[in-house]
């Protein structure tokens, strides 16, 4: 073979004197087309599960801060004002941007009024993040 007219072919490459003709502009454009629909269903995705990953990460939050609260009034030493009183029972490491208001009222099981002391409240925890109420917790109090 004359060295002069040797064909070189290399991978992936597609010979010059073949009849192949290359990669129309239109198909180069559609294969751009679909690689870029794809990316970006991909990164809505990545978006809306970093979303979801937030969310749920507060609402943890939230039930653990309220449920602790809860567990704290318990063990407090039962107080028998009227209205009753546990902001001293307030958790000390509440995180930035959430805050607790606790309320309690004496309840009338017995239904002899209220200037007798039936030894149950009911305690309402709720958990606010930022402006906006997160979570509302009703437990009861009684007395041991």
């Amino acid at each position: 073979m004359n060295k002069g007219r040797q064909r070189r072919v290399f991978p992936g490459f597609r010979s010059i004197h073949s009849r192949e003709r290359g990669l129309t502009l239109i198909e180069v454009l559609v294969a751009l087309g679909i690689v870029g629909a794809v990316a970006v269903t991909f990164l809505l995705g990545m978006s809306t599960s970093s979303k979801a990953v937030m969310v749920s990460q507060e609402r943890v939050t939230v039930d653990n801060l309220a449920k602790s609260q809860m567990e704290n009034i318990k063990k407090w030493e039962y107080d028998e004002d009227d209205p009753p009183d546990y902001t001293d029972a307030k958790l000390d490491n509440i995180p930035t941007g959430y805050d607790i208001t606790i309320t309690a009222e004496r309840m009338d099981p017995k239904g002899d009024g209220y200037d007798e002391d039936d030894g149950m409240q009911r305690i309402t925890i709720t958990v606010t993040h930022g402006e906006e109420t997160a979570l509302t917790m009703v437990g009861y109090k009684v007395r041991t």
